[in-house]
């Protein structure tokens, strides 16, 4: 394979990228790695920056969103916003338990800012707001699942003949 040919091929993988060939896998390679790999707080604090900006993004965007079909990518980009948000919770949860007792600053800033408004130094608002997240994460969950359910048996009933 000749210098051209090289180019030529890696010009057409890198605009491949763009197009959703390698894009989508290449991403699910990078959360299962962030899931897997051990990463350094910086590197948190950037991503859980990055969230946050992209969820406000998201947020504006529905806000003034004329008509629905203005914002026809919302179902794809709610699902790659929650599958980064899993991995960097199970990131975050091990560069918790394994540094943990080097100081308040060992899973990154953002985290360590986030504790200190959510708490405000006091364990026990700690543990009542965890609580009260938990329920309302519960109860999302469980009509959510309901709903998809229900949709779920519409669809098969809608199927069916006669």
């Amino acid at each position: 394979m000749d210098r051209s040919q090289l180019l030529s091929s890696a010009r057409s993988n890198i605009t491949g990228l763009g197009r959703g060939q390698l894009g989508v896998p290449l991403l699910l390679l990078i959360m299962l790695a962030m899931m897997m790999l051990p990463m350094p707080p910086f590197l948190l604090d950037v991503l859980f920056t990055f969230n946050i900006a992209l969820s406000i993004v998201v947020l504006l965007v529905c806000v003034y969103a004329l008509r629905p079909l203005d914002f026809s990518v919302f179902p794809t980009i709610l699902l790659v916003a929650t599958l980064l948000r899993l991995a960097l919770n199970v990131a975050s949860t091990r560069v918790v338990m394994l540094h943990g007792q080097d100081g308040h600053a060992a899973a990154g800033k953002v985290i360590q800012a986030f504790g200190e408004v959510v708490i405000g130094g006091n364990y026990v608002v700690g543990i009542v707001v965890f609580a009260i997240l938990m329920i309302i994460n519960f109860v999302v969950i469980t009509k959510g699942a309901g709903r998809i359910s229900e949709v779920s048996a519409r669809f098969t009933l809608d199927a069916m003949p006669g």
